[in-house]
């Protein structure tokens, strides 16, 4: 079976529908607070459980919506195509396939996630992020043909490539923020211990968070996109000004508060520590999230390792409870009022699931770990503000319930 993360352990699948209970723990750090109101978050009295609503998928990576009103989720799998979950059902045709230009789908490498725009229903433009034949990653757009849910995958426009030098660390995600530019992660280009030292080279997307305006009509001449003005380096002669956010070792997944618009990446660690770090929606970027120096709170190959203006993550966990962070999303759906406000992550290896959120204080505290038994890949989150976690291994997509007594 091809691998996703590094030192994947297979995770066998323990039932239809897992129910547990997340009890309180610590988390490290406090940051300041965001533009939520939440109630506290009380993990003694969370509960949540994961309810299969898809099966039958081969290695779904992540789920998302079009946000165009017609509640379908869109399902990527890893070797090329992505599948359309509507009313219940998954479509027999994919959304769109692309399994003859995505190369080898070994290691961290494949079809890697989905983006749709604000205006996807005017537009019909959506974004993916896969690696080609020769490795390297792709960010790319797509139209949709007159049939909403077959997409042309001779319509394809390049946006940007970027070279990998090893197989892993690829990141691969694209997401749009509440501002409309996506942003792009790319890992740090893989091998161990960042060997060119490129988390904390301004002058390489690896490593790197983006941000670009993919808007057509706001292209220069010379390239299919735009740099937003208030980039946080955009002024800077010595670094890349489509950067946004460095430091980091393989930002997989990331997201954006939809109702605050408050930012999470998780980080997957090395030999030490996996993270989640935390910026406020005020904030307009530049972070530097610490890799290669630091792992975490941890140094890395020197000690001491201060690295000035560097972001400490606000939880971290070691080897002891996993291997491969998988960054989730802040619930904001209705269906489960116990859940707003909570931050969902997990450990894609040991298959552990954590709750996160503020108590009274405002210190972040989080749950104790919990075994589900599944290699979770991704969160997702539909256009009701409702998750959903993919699972790897056996190739289901579950919705997060909660479970209350």
């Amino acid at each position: 079976m091809s691998s996703l993360h590094p030192r994947l352990r297979r995770l066998r699948f323990v039932g239809a529908f897992v129910a547990f209970v997340l009890l309180v723990a610590t988390a490290a750090g406090v940051a300041g607070r965001g533009a939520q109101d939440d109630a506290a978050f009380v993990p003694e009295d969370f509960r949540v459980g994961l309810e299969p609503v898809a099966s039958g998928l081969a290695e779904p990576l992540y789920a998302t919506s079009a946000g165009d009103g017609s509640g379908r989720i869109f399902i990527v799998e890893k070797a090329g195509t992505v599948r359309i979950l509507q009313d219940g059902q998954v479509l027999e045709a994919p959304f769109l396939d692309i399994t003859d230009r995505v190369g080898s789908d070994s290691s961290e490498q494949g079809l890697l996630s989905i983006a749709f725009p604000r205006d996807y229903a005017e537009s019909r433009f959506f974004y993916v992020d896969y690696t080609d034949a020769a490795g390297n990653s792709m960010v790319a757009r797509f139209s949709v043909t007159e049939d909403p849910n077959v997409a042309d995958p001779a319509s394809e426009a390049a946006i940007l490539r970027q070279d990998q030098p090893f197989p892993n660390h690829n990141g691969g995600l694209l997401t749009f923020g509440p501002d409309g530019y996506l942003y792009i992660g790319f890992g740090d280009g893989g091998s161990q211990g960042d060997p060119d030292g490129n988390g904390q080279s301004m002058q390489t997307w690896l490593g790197k968070i983006l941000r670009i305006d993919v808007d057509p009509d706001n292209a220069p001449a010379d390239r299919p996109y735009a740099i937003p003005d208030d980039n946080p380096f955009v002024d800077d002669a010595n670094a890349l000004p489509e950067i946004w956010a460095f430091g980091l070792r393989n930002p997989w997944r990331f997201s954006f508060d939809r109702e605050n618009g408050d930012f999470y990446v998780a980080d997957v660690g090395g030999t030490q520590i996996e993270e989640v770090n935390y910026r406020p929606a005020d904030d307009l970027g530049g972070e530097n999230y610490g890799w290669d120096i630091r792992e975490g709170t941890a140094c890395h190959e020197q000690d001491p390792c201060d690295v000035e203006g560097a972001v400490d993550p606000v939880t971290e966990y070691t080897h002891d409870f996993g291997c491969s962070v998988t960054g989730g999303f802040v619930y904001r759906g209705s269906a489960f009022p116990d859940l707003q406000g909570v931050y969902l992550f997990a450990d894609y290896c040991s298959g552990l699931l954590w709750g996160m959120g503020r108590d009274v204080d405002g210190a972040w505290v989080r749950s104790e770990p919990i075994e589900t038994g599944f290699a979770l890949a991704s969160f997702g989150e539909d256009e009701a503000g409702e998750l959903y976690v993919t699972e790897f291994s056996e190739g289901t997509l579950y919705r997060v319930v909660t479970n209350s007594p």
